[in-house]
């Protein structure tokens, strides 16, 4: 069993910067495939950015790569998300997730295991 927790969330203007942080509990969270996804009320949750346990490649949305990067410290079971340049459009519920078996990119909601509870990103224009 993994639980996941979520910090570092707020509002920021346009353009601005925030760093979300994903705390992971459990004996086996480093091999997890860990991931961020986003949601908006009334719409689907939507892929973000992704990072694999094994060799720590990494892969993004079209509409956050070059914004965004997603890090891990498998020491200390924690993926962080560096947001900068952030525009209105990036307002959302984001969470955390994480998956277990082979490491390779996964992209679906449904092909998670383990969610965080979400934390509301706001971007003012």
């Amino acid at each position: 069993q993994v639980q996941l927790v979520e910090s570092g969330g707020g509002l920021v203007q346009a353009g601005g910067s925030l760093r979300l942080s994903c705390a992971a509990s459990g004996p086996t969270a480093s091999t997890y495939v860990m991931s961020w996804f986003r949601q908006v009320p009334g719409q689907e949750r939507l892929f973000v950015a992704t990072i694999l346990w094994s060799g720590g490649s990494t892969y993004y949305a079209s509409s956050v790569k070059g914004r965004f990067t997603i890090f891990r410290d498998n020491a200390k079971n924690t993926v962080d998300l560096q947001m900068n340049s952030l525009k209105p459009e990036d307002t959302a519920v984001y969470y955390c997730a994480a998956a277990r078996g082979v490491s390779v990119i996964r992209t679906l909601p449904g092909q998670y295991d383990y969610w965080g509870q979400g934390t509301q990103v706001t971007v003012s224009s």
